[in-house]
């Protein structure tokens, strides 16, 4: 079906995506829009292949069938070979390809997978470019976690072949995606992204119609809503607001812990969208959230990717 997979964007989930598809066999090729990109981008894939490394080292220890050690992208547990995975991790790092020139990225693709920021104005003009230079057989997937597919299906130039696939971070480990149709999908290529998925060792779990936040994001942008809005109308600490809901619920992070890891510009980009919304669907403090992520945003704590959000990070 899918061979040849070209990443738009190698920020933290384009880099795990390109990764991981590489990781199952893909010929994986992260397009990049600058040389400082490629900047970025290098050293992100430097240290997935070193967490690779670390994590087939845990889940050959002793201890490593437990849940919480065992990254269920990288091997099943009853077929779990510790030198065939290390070998698959090399040929991933060696064999990912990084290419400024977009033409040429998208030459032989199979599929693209969109993973930029969350601006609607860049991408649909990374969509319009995109559209000239594609081969007819291209499916566009969009990793998008706030916008929806049908705001760009038009801008393709092939609407029947563009839906969402989006993944939650750290991907080998949290290996679930969502797969999300737009009115014009073809229900075939729905499927095929589906499969495709599940080849890279991914739990794909179907929406068939769309929804602002698909599945996981519509539980979770409210928690983390309403964990900043306890924190700027002066509630409690990001500390004791984390740990009321980790020893209420037994989760592993509570909201501040998230979202250093989904990143505070993220985060950021999310509640300035909010800011626009009607006041009667704004419940929160979305004023103060802005104000008190851009604080942290502008004193370069980004969250854990920059060393530093809400907690310090080795």
């Amino acid at each position: 079906m899918y061979k040849n997979i070209v990443v738009a964007g190698g920020g933290v989930l384009g880099s795990q995506i390109a990764f991981q598809a590489a990781y199952c066999g893909f010929d994986v090729t992260i397009w990049l829009r600058s040389e400082g990109s490629i900047g970025r981008t290098q050293p992100k894939l430097d240290h997935l292949k070193q967490v690779y490394l670390d994590t087939i080292e845990k889940m050959s220890a002793p201890e490593g069938r437990s849940p919480m050690v065992w990254a269920r992208g990288i091997a099943a547990a009853d077929a779990f070979d510790k030198d065939a995975c290390i070998a698959q991790v090399n040929r991933a790092y060696e064999g990912l390809k990084l290419e400024l020139d977009m033409a040429k990225a998208v030459a032989d693709a199979d599929l693209v997978i969109e993973s930029m920021a969350e601006n609607p104005a860049e991408k649909t003009a990374f969509y319009q470019k995109l559209a000239a230079l594609l081969p007819e057989k291209t499916v566009i997937v969009t990793n998008s976690s706030t916008l929806l597919p049908s705001m760009f299906a038009g801008a393709t130039g092939r609407p029947e072949k563009f839906l969402s696939l989006h993944f939650a971070n750290s991907i080998w480990f949290n290996n679930m995606t969502e797969v999300m149709a737009q009115a014009q999908t073809d229900p075939r290529y729905f499927d095929e992204v589906l499969e495709f998925a599940a080849q890279i060792r991914m739990i794909p779990l179907p929406v068939r119609k769309e929804q602002p936040g698909y599945l996981l994001n519509s539980m979770l942008v409210p928690l983390l809503f309403s964990g900043m809005d306890l924190y700027v109308n002066g509630v409690s600490d990001p500390q004791s607001i984390d740990m009321a809901w980790r020893l209420g619920t037994g989760s592993p992070k509570g909201p501040f812990q998230i979202l250093d890891t989904v990143g505070l510009t993220t985060a950021y980009n999310i509640v300035t969208m909010y800011l626009k919304a009607p006041a009667s669907a704004a419940p929160y403090n979305f004023q103060g959230m802005a104000a008190m992520l851009k604080e942290h945003i502008d004193a370069g704590k980004l969250g854990m990717a920059s060393g530093e959000g809400f907690y310090k990070y080795n």
